[in-house]
């Protein structure tokens, strides 16, 4: 959308009452801009990146937006990323220590920005990594800016849950040729991981791996998916032929803030993060 309808749209007189959250992937940025005031405010906008930029230089384009020099209430940053690791809530306690506990599970890389969000519902801490160009540009711009995992949102909005009922649940967040996988037994987080599926037998194979590996019950126990799906039914269909209890997640029905759930094409990380601020 160009900025001067972005414009005409909102109120930047009154910014100063907004939340920015800013959403950073490789497969391009977007971000929303939302009033807690007033539930039905929230305006969401995408937009191209460069492919075979960096992220810094991607991020540098960003912000010469003119919509991102204003001054917001809060500025939330979530990045996309397959590199983060769980680390007990009780444990790491500082930057030094979950850095390394990150490193045990991810290859070291040059430049890189080891970032740490507290999970109070799930009971964990999740360390990941950033472009840190990218993390300097954007801390210098906003200086009390939230930098999280996109699975961070998720884990406490699942957290929450999950806690319904007897049943160990799994939580799958499809996005394009990527699954994010959560799964719980009442309340307590079993695994966090994500996967790479161009296809959707491929994902099919994953889930239902992960399903036998923490011995969950094909009868009782519930697999619920949510996101942006390629081949929907044929992923829900063929999840069924192995797991009775299979839901798709309808984000219209799961908040009741409806600025936040009428906006179909919002990524639903973004909406558990405008909803669930951590």
């Amino acid at each position: 959308m160009p900025e001067k309808a972005i414009a005409e749209r909102i109120d930047f007189s009154k910014s100063e009452q907004y939340t920015l959250s800013i959403r950073l992937s490789t497969d391009g940025f977007s971000f929303s801009i939302y009033n807690p005031i007033l539930d039905s405010s929230l305006s969401y906008f995408s937009q191209e990146i460069e492919s075979g930029t960096s992220m810094a230089a991607n991020v540098k384009e960003l912000l010469k937006s003119d919509i991102l020099q204003y001054t917001y209430k809060r500025v939330n940053v979530l990045l996309v990323t397959r590199r983060f690791t769980l680390i007990p809530l009780e444990l790491a306690e500082d930057e030094e220590q979950y850095r390394t506990v990150f490193y045990y599970n991810h290859s070291m890389q040059e430049n890189e920005k080891v970032l740490c969000n507290d999970l109070r519902k799930a009971y964990v801490k999740v360390a990941f990594g950033m472009d840190k160009s990218a993390w300097q540009q954007l801390s210098e711009r906003y200086p009390a800016a939230h930098f999280y995992s996109q699975v961070s949102p998720l884990i406490e909005h699942f957290a929450g849950k999950c806690r319904l009922g007897n049943s160990k649940k799994m939580y799958v967040y499809v996005r394009g040729n990527s699954l994010d996988v959560f799964c719980f037994d009442r309340g307590r987080l079993l695994l966090a991981n994500s996967f790479d599926c161009k296809q959707v037998d491929d994902c099919i194979y994953y889930l239902l791996y992960v399903w036998k590996q923490l011995d969950y019950n094909q009868e009782r126990d519930e697999l619920h998916l949510v996101g942006f799906f390629n081949d929907k039914e044929k992923l829900n269909s063929g999840l069924k032929q192995f797991v009775r209890q299979v839901f798709i997640i309808n984000p219209k029905s799961e908040f009741t803030r409806q600025g936040v759930a009428k906006l179909e094409d919002i990524p639903y990380d973004l909406q558990t993060l405008t909803l669930c601020e951590l």
